[in-house]
């Protein structure tokens, strides 16, 4: 079954969400460990059954390069287009969800050693500032993945907002490197 680092005060969650620049801009990226095969944990991320327990579900044959996505964990979301740039199963995924300005990029790269899986979560920032808001949301849709696969409860939003704001505004921006210098392999 897959774990996750050991849980803090039941009342706070932990921020986990870290600043990595790549060639198409700014990401904040989260990890998550799993003693489960990567295949276990790719599912969860594109299989509509298995995302619609986490965080929402899609429509559509991903085969065509495009879905239609809705977040169902709020009560008011409209499905957005999402634009397929790429997916290697069980190791990454690359998508466009929404479009023109409010578009968003996400990644997510799986590896797996010593038994373990790691997921390596991203998303594309505008602006550093966007963190405040954006981290402690993923990491709570993230600890919802986590608990969906490990058959756990769900989390409590609360946890994590406004909790964690303060320390995403905090979050420092590392340096930006040389492009063959990167500082982050996803």
């Amino acid at each position: 079954m897959p774990s996750q680092p050991a849980p803090g005060p039941s009342d706070i969650a932990h921020a986990t969400g870290r600043f990595a620049h790549r060639a198409d801009g700014l990401y904040l990226l989260f990890d998550r460990i799993f003693t489960a095969a990567p295949e276990y944990i790719w599912e969860g991320l594109t299989k509509p059954e298995a995302l619609h327990a986490w965080i929402g579900t899609y429509t559509g044959s991903p085969l065509t390069g495009a879905v239609r996505f809705r977040m169902e964990s709020k009560n008011d979301s409209e499905w957005e287009y999402v634009s397929i740039l790429e997916c290697v199963a069980p190791a990454r995924l690359a998508l466009d969800i929404g479009e023109g300005e409010d578009a968003w990029r996400v990644l997510a790269h799986l590896s797996e050693g010593s038994g373990k899986t790691v997921l390596t979560f991203g998303l594309r920032l505008d602006s550093p500032s966007e963190a405040a808001t954006f981290g402690p949301v993923w990491d709570y849709y993230l600890d919802r993945l986590v608990a969906n696969r490990t058959h756990r409860p769900m989390p409590a939003f609360g946890r994590y907002y406004p909790a964690l704001k303060a320390h995403y505004q905090d979050l420092i921006v590392p340096r930006r490197v040389h492009p063959l210098e990167s500082t982050d392999s996803l």
